[in-house]
């Protein structure tokens, strides 16, 4: 099973939650045990795990990253003025693949998925979830 979800971004720099949408999607499929793929399509952006329960956490990714990859100072800044946001795409990465246990995602209490955009804000990024049974 694959769904694609849609989510516009408001800011240049930010994580947004997705997992009560990724439920749904598992949940809509019905498996009791399987894997559920969470992946951002495009180049500037990103998926992760982390914390929900303090915003405090995914402001302190945000400052990390820009911390370690400063913008304005990349070879493909000449190009469009992004290529810290590439940087930290690749870093952070494109997917997370979740167990699906007992037909629930085998998240931890703290553990929530963000979408994290480096060059927004976006009208729409597009996250593919595949979902398969074992």
């Amino acid at each position: 099973m694959q769904k694609t979800i849609k989510i516009q971004t408001t800011e240049r720099e930010a994580l947004y939650d997705i997992t009560n949408k990724v439920e749904r999607i598992v949940d809509d499929s019905k498996i009791k045990t399987g894997l559920v793929n969470v992946y951002v399509q495009g180049a500037t952006a990103a998926i992760m795990i982390q914390e929900n329960w303090d915003k405090s956490v995914q402001t302190d990714v945000i400052s990390l990253l820009r911390k370690t990859v400063p913008k304005g100072v990349w070879e493909h800044d000449k190009q469009d003025g992004n290529g810290d946001s590439h940087l930290k795409s690749g870093l952070v990465g494109p997917q997370e693949t979740i167990p699906v246990i007992e037909g629930k995602m085998g998240l931890s209490t703290w553990q929530n998925i963000f979408l994290c955009e480096f060059d927004g804000p976006r009208q729409a990024r597009e996250i593919v979830v595949t979902i398969i049974s074992t």
